[in-house]
């Protein structure tokens, strides 16, 4: 998977990445972080060219970040493309470890610089932390870790056809895992939708690639 590349024609790089499968070299072809219509692009011109197809978006989403739920991934249902998300707890945030007023736990994600410290910023933000703090009440309902959580929300979308999880330690891996086994009702699904309503993003517009690279 891949972002969008300005400096390359699009019929260009579907063509290599249409090469690539014919020779064998890879299996199948993903894009990731592409708009809309870049994706519909991408399809109009592999059906003109007669090349491989897309089969899936690399997207952030998580509960905190539904940028794509308004453009993106209808599009990839009608086109027949899946999401294959990264950052679905929000770089950390949503397992709840985060507490408004605090400073982050030593070692955390949000004190190390070169694990996302910068990146990891935009949520450290009290009204945000403070509408995460409100799913542990639902989350000890269901008697499951705020992870667990936050995963089951992203899994529960039928477009998802899996998550990447950043797990540092074996015992994450275990816990994050066990979210595939956890099913939501659609009244728990409303009940965090509602919690994070005033914080959670949802402008597509936000789903770019960078024109330019360092």
């Amino acid at each position: 998977a891949g972002r969008y590349g300005y400096a390359t024609p699009l019929g260009e790089t579907l063509r290599a990445c249409d090469d690539l499968v014919r020779s064998g070299k890879v299996l199948y072809i993903g894009v990731s972080e592409w708009t809309a219509e870049q994706i519909r692009d991408a399809i109009r011109i592999a059906d003109e060219l007669g090349f491989d197809h897309l089969v899936s978006n690399q997207p952030q989403y998580s509960a905190l970040w539904r940028v794509i739920e308004a453009e993106v991934e209808p599009t990839c249902r009608e086109l027949g493309l899946s999401q294959v998300v990264w950052s679905p707890l929000a770089q950390g945030v949503l397992t709840g470890k985060y507490q408004p007023g605090q400073p982050p736990p030593a070692g955390s994600r949000a004190t190390d610089e070169k694990s996302g410290a910068s990146f990891i910023k935009r949520l450290m933000k009290d009204d945000v932390l403070t509408a995460v703090q409100s799913l542990r009440p639902i989350a000890d309902e269901l008697g499951v870790s705020m992870a667990q959580l936050a995963l089951a929300w992203v899994l529960r979308n039928d477009n998802v056809a899996t998550a990447i999880i950043g797990a540092t330690r074996p015992e994450q891996v275990v816990d994050n895992v066990a979210a595939a086994e956890i099913e939501l009702s659609g009244e728990v699904v409303a009940r965090i939708d509602a919690a994070l309503a005033g914080v959670a993003t949802t402008d597509p517009a936000l789903t770019v690639s960078p024109a330019e690279r360092p």
